[in-house]
C-alpha cells in the first residue's frame, strides 16, 4: 500500500477552506467512491494557515497511476500544489467506533450547527 499527502497553500488562490467545502458538498465525495485501487480518501483543512489538501490511501502506487481521477479541487484552486509525497504504509489500524463507517464525515459533510 502507498500513502500520497498533498496539499495547496490557499493564499494566492480565491478560495478558502470555506468554498471548498462546498465542493465537497456538491461532488467530491460521490465522484471518488468507486475508484478502482484506492482505498481511502481524506480530504483536510488548516483554516489559520490556508491550506487545503487530501491523504490517499492506496492498494499500490500501480493504482494510483492507472486511475482516472474525477474533477478535483485542483481545478477550482487554480494553482500548481505546493507539496505531495508518496509514503509506503508500514501498518494499518481500524479502531473501534460507534460509526457506521468513516464514508460521509467531516465538517463538509456534516449538517450545520443550530445557531
Amino acid at each position: 500500500m502507498k500513502a500520497m499527502i498533498a496539499w495547496w497553500d490557499l493564499t494566492d488562490s480565491q478560495h478558502c477552506a470555506e468554498t471548498l467545502r462546498e465542493f465537497l458538498r456538491e461532488e467530491a465525495e460521490q465522484s471518488w467512491s468507486d475508484i478502482p485501487g484506492l482505498l481511502l480518501k481524506v480530504w483536510v483543512s488548516d483554516p489559520e494557515k490556508n491550506r487545503w489538501g487530501a491523504v490517499f490511501i492506496w492498494e499500490s502506487k500501480e493504482a494510483a497511476e492507472a486511475a482516472v481521477l474525477p474533477r478535483s479541487a485542483g481545478e477550482l484552486i487554480g494553482l500548481p500544489l505546493d507539496f505531495r509525497e508518496w509514503f509506503d504504509v508500514e501498518a494499518t489500524v481500524e479502531g473501534k467506533h460507534a460509526l457506521p463507517g468513516l464514508g460521509g464525515l467531516g465538517l463538509a459533510l456534516s449538517p450545520p450547527a443550530a445557531g
